[in-house]
């Protein structure tokens, strides 16, 4: 299959809505906006299928990712997540997803996919995992871990379960 995405051969995901035959590798799903959700049925969808928040809430001005403390979109987006639970905990998915996925030690910047990582702040791997923890731990502001960890696992975010 020929990738979406970058155009290449050998997409080995197809994007499981019935009648759609777009194709993606997994490192081009990030940047063309695709879903692979890691639950048991390990489902993948392109940008125009994937999953939505169904949570209403929009940020107040100049929220702020709460790991790395940048401004946040003015909107929920593929690129900006909220807590489904309290709705004002507010996260670029780059970070959550570079959290939640370590990467070798000694690199300086990590990034959910090539290129630069969207977020100024989110340099160390420790520091970026204990943030992790924390959220997965007791989700952002109102501890609903089973709702919050739900959700960024349907939103495509991979958390590794030790």
């Amino acid at each position: 299959q020929r990738c979406f995405v970058c155009g290449e051969s050998g997409a080995a995901i197809t994007c499981r809505e019935t009648g759609c035959d777009r194709s993606f590798h997994l490192p081009c799903a990030v940047e063309g906006g695709c879903i692979t959700q890691f639950l048991p049925q390990y489902r993948s969808f392109c940008w125009e299928h994937r999953p939505e928040q169904a949570v209403e809430a929009a940020p107040e001005e100049n929220t702020t990712c709460l790991i790395c403390l940048d401004p946040v979109e003015d909107r929920k987006s593929y690129s900006t997540m909220v807590c489904p639970a309290c709705k004002h905990a507010w996260f670029h998915r780059g970070c959550i997803q570079v959290g939640a996925v370590p990467s070798s030690p000694g690199h300086s910047r990590h990034s959910a996919a090539p290129g630069p990582h969207p977020c100024s702040l989110c340099c160390s791997c420790r520091d970026r995992l204990s943030a992790l923890a924390f959220l997965v731990s007791s989700a952002p502001l109102c501890r609903d871990k089973d709702l919050f960890l739900m959700e960024m696992l349907t939103m495509g975010i991979r958390i590794p379960f030790r």
